[in-house]
């Protein structure tokens, strides 16, 4: 999976080199100390980037929605860790935020999920989820999470239907409801990535609770109505 890093510090861009040289998962196909000069010797073949927020000497979180909505995946490693700035960059559709005195695992492994469209949870993260009181985490049932849950554990719905022991039609409710909740708050989630991504990032779902398969949800596919299941 190849990675670009931008970060204007040459010093951790040499820390960040070193750290993937012992993943053999991961290559390092470019870095630049500038994001526009990244962006104008053209990145068809990376997975992800690798981004700091200070680029050419300002702040680039106006450049992070645009890149992914270009369909870019970017993960976010900045000296500063304030929930606000993580929070906003997650919303700014960042796979990941990481906090410059992670450890190498979470680095790595956050570069990693990011490159399978993946969202990861490092604890500077996990702790901005926590503390965010902001209004526009929706409010689901007890039912609702729990069918997100067990979906989200790679069940079918037919499977989380004989587990929570409600027809199946009952669980594509809960599940749907979520949806609309989402959807009404301005943060839609149509496919089953989009809904897990939602729920981890607002603390709804833990990775803990999915199991050792959760982090490989099994691919999602389109019904002749165009639902994702």
């Amino acid at each position: 999976m190849g990675v670009a890093i931008v970060d204007h510090h040459p010093m951790m861009i040499e820390g960040a080199r070193s750290w993937l040289a012992a993943e053999p998962r991961l290559t390092l196909l470019s870095t630049s100390t500038d994001l526009e000069t990244l962006l104008a010797d053209g990145q068809s073949s990376v997975d992800v980037i690798l981004l700091d927020l200070q680029s050419g000497g300002r702040l680039v979180i106006d450049k992070v929605a645009e890149l992914c909505r270009a369909g870019t995946r970017v993960v976010i490693y900045s000296e500063d860790t304030s929930p606000a700035t993580a929070l906003s960059l997650l919303d700014a559709g960042a796979i990941a935020f990481l906090g410059k005195n992670e450890s190498r695992e979470h680095f790595v492994q956050a570069l990693l999920t990011a490159a399978n469209d993946r969202p990861y949870v490092p604890p500077v993260l996990a702790g901005a989820i926590v503390a965010d009181q902001s209004p526009d985490r929706p409010d689901l049932s007890p039912k609702e999470r729990e069918a997100l849950l067990l979906w989200f554990q790679s069940m079918s719905k037919a499977s989380v239907a004989r587990r929570m022991q409600v027809s199946e039609h009952t669980v594509k409710q809960y599940i749907d409801r979520a949806r609309i909740k989402y959807t009404r708050i301005g943060r839609p989630a149509a496919t089953k990535k989009a809904l897990l991504a939602r729920a981890i990032e607002d603390g709804l779902v833990h990775p803990d609770e999915m199991g050792p398969d959760a982090r490989h949800t099994e691919p999602i596919k389109q019904s002749s109505q165009g639902e994702a299941t």
